[in-house]
């Protein structure tokens, strides 16, 4: 438990710092399954006991693998990529 207050703390330290805040421009052309695929993916993070787990499930890689590279290609735009990356590392404990 120690491991994920500290995490806990560190995140919610990130998401204070300055310029957290600013938009960031995203041009975004997807088609409709993904992002249909998209809103089953956060709607599942929201509610992990929800139905759309079970969705998931039935996705198959490839699309799995383009919602993959948006996210990372949004990262990159905002800046982001070195930061979530270290995140992970801390979640991960390596």
């Amino acid at each position: 438990m120690a491991t994920n207050n500290v995490l806990e703390r560190v995140y919610e330290t990130l998401l204070c710092s300055p310029g957290m805040n600013e938009a960031v421009k995203i041009d975004v052309k997807m088609d409709r399954k993904s992002v249909l695929l998209l809103n089953s993916i956060i709607e599942a993070g929201i509610n992990p006991n929800g139905e759309s787990q079970e969705l998931l499930k039935l996705v198959p890689a490839e699309s799995l693998t383009k919602l993959k590279e948006f996210a990372d290609d949004c990262l990159n735009k905002a800046g982001l990529k070195e930061l979530s990356e270290k995140m992970k590392s801390l979640s991960s404990g390596k």
